[in-house]
């Protein structure tokens, strides 16, 4: 089969090289020459514009996927297409866009007689190798004609579901990623106790997380994942504890919010990831302020490491 990939970034790059070893036709295009540059040679056929690319194609319906940062460069790109396109042709977004944003994007891409399809990928830089879970929403004759794309980027024998309609596939993605914030979240708090232990001072937490990998009940690959950062650095000295969202949690829980469902685990992982970014924060100042007055706590000033004794507290 035939397709143009527009994107050739961490993830972009991989999957043009999973779908030639497919023995797929492979068009691709970014921003970055060199990115180009580097997918022919492997054998895909390189394009300096949106409009070479879709010249290139032999086959119709053209089928593009988009794999470019999501927000405005996706909608941007997906309206190019949807512009310099022909009717029938098929628009695949692939990236982490808003579901809503996407039925707008559907709903632009059908009006020029296109067809639109979100598809949620989900395997990172490990899919080149174990492949992409896929989210698809797409209508039913479109995704089986793409079905063939699919099945050479998703794990062999799964990892691959119609999800329904346009912008499910990124409905089903964004509560995926949901899920993947409270899973961290705890394996996170779970290691926090083991490395923190008073009673069992040093604990081999690589040791642990390669014993949780066989036969317990919270065996994963994120704990695959674990174990091997751990190898690596035991004690992780070597990063800084700031975690960055995405932004899927937040739209995870805006929709909770909407459709009034309770996700309080997931709420609150989200939380703890702004929690993270925050260093000496003022409600941290505010209650420690407050135990003293109430309670006479001993306090630290600003700029030491010891504790203010509960006899010099604050004034009132």
């Amino acid at each position: 089969m035939e397709i143009g990939m527009i994107g050739l970034g961490r993830m972009g790059g991989n999957m043009v090289t999973r779908l030639l070893r497919h023995g797929h036709r492979v068009l691709v295009y970014d921003r970055s020459d060199e990115a180009i540059r580097a997918r022919e040679a492997e054998g895909a056929q390189g394009a300096r514009s949106l409009e070479a690319l879709l010249g290139a194609f032999r086959e119709r319906p053209r089928v593009t996927w988009v794999m470019v940062p999501a927000g405005k460069p996706t909608t941007e790109t997906i309206q190019q297409l949807a512009d310099l396109g022909e009717p029938g042709d098929i628009v695949i977004d692939g990236g982490n866009t808003n579901w809503k944003v996407a039925l707008e994007d559907a709903a632009r891409v059908k009006a020029r007689g296109l067809h639109y399809v979100d598809a949620g990928t989900s395997g990172g830089i490990w899919g080149l190798e174990n492949g992409y879970s896929l989210m698809v929403g797409a209508e039913p004759e479109v995704f089986e004609h793409c079905r063939p794309i699919f099945e050479a980027l998703a794990p062999e024998g799964g990892g691959l579901v119609h999800t329904g309609p346009e912008g499910s596939g990124h409905f089903t993605k964004m509560v995926h990623n949901g899920i993947e914030y409270a899973l961290m979240q705890a394996y996170a708090e779970g290691f926090d106790m083991l490395e923190s232990s008073v009673a069992f001072p040093g604990m081999n937490l690589h040791a642990i997380a390669e014993a949780w990998r066989s036969g317990s009940v919270v065996r994963s690959w994120l704990l695959d994942l674990i174990a091997d950062g751990l190898a690596k650095d035991p004690r992780l000295q070597g990063i800084e504890g700031y975690v960055e969202d995405t932004g899927e949690g937040r739209w995870t829980v805006e929709s909770a919010i909407e459709c009034a469902v309770p996700i309080p685990v997931i709420a609150l992982a989200l939380f703890q990831r702004f929690r993270s970014r925050r260093e000496n924060a003022f409600p941290d100042r505010l209650l420690a302020m407050l135990r003293n007055q109430f309670g006479g706590h001993a306090v630290r000033a600003a700029g030491d490491g010891a504790a203010t004794p509960a006899a010099q507290r604050i004034s009132r």
